[in-house]
């Protein structure tokens, strides 16, 4: 089975780091054509507007992340763990720089700017991503493998916003270590053993 990448795939690798680099405005056609080394054109024959781009990458990059997190639930049964090796994942990509920042986040940010079908796919990310943690925190509290001081959907969106708070933080310093600095007190607090 090969590894090979369709232009299309080319095109929409491409436009996910020029966005986690520089935001929905700050590429173009042009600047993914220089990268890919196709026209302009071709770039239209497969997306024939930037929304359209978009559109498909965001939801792409839902897809994926909702296939990885059902394979993460199949590998790793405890939540506090799954709650680690999901913010292992992001300090990886932060340190490696091979993610540095989730594509969605970055739109979420620049939500006025979006176009509806755009703003939509980012908000339906979110959703998933919300719906995922929640599951996740209201079977740890369950188990008695987390410690939840709030409601499930209020600890899943708190610590979403510290993954992607952090994130924030390791761009501004740029220093990928700050991002795991920062989540420590978000799982010290979630942890079984912290009232012990």
């Amino acid at each position: 089975m090969g590894n090979l990448l369709t232009k299309s795939d080319e095109i929409l690798a491409c436009a996910r780091t020029l966005i986690m680099n520089g935001g929905y405005n700050g590429f173009s056609y042009a600047d993914i054509a220089n990268v890919v080394k196709i026209r302009k054109a071709s770039i239209h024959h497969h997306f024939p507007t930037k929304t359209d781009l978009v559109r498909t990458l965001v939801t792409r990059y839902r897809e994926d992340a909702e296939a990885t997190v059902a394979v993460l639930g199949e590998n790793v049964q405890d939540p506090f763990e799954v709650l680690k090796v999901y913010a292992g994942h992001w300090a990886s990509c932060i340190e490696d720089a091979s993610r540095p920042f989730c594509v969605c986040a970055m739109l979420a940010s620049e939500t006025p700017a979006l176009a509806p079908e755009v703003a939509v796919e980012v908000k339906a990310f979110f959703r998933f991503l919300s719906t995922w943690l929640t599951s996740v925190m209201e079977r740890g509290a369950r188990e008695g493998s987390l410690s939840l001081s709030s409601e499930p959907a209020v600890e899943a969106d708190a610590f979403m916003a510290s993954v992607h708070g952090a994130m924030l933080s390791a761009r501004a310093y740029g220093t990928p270590e700050v991002f795991g600095t920062i989540l420590a007190p978000t799982l010290q607090r979630l942890s079984p053993t912290v009232a012990q």
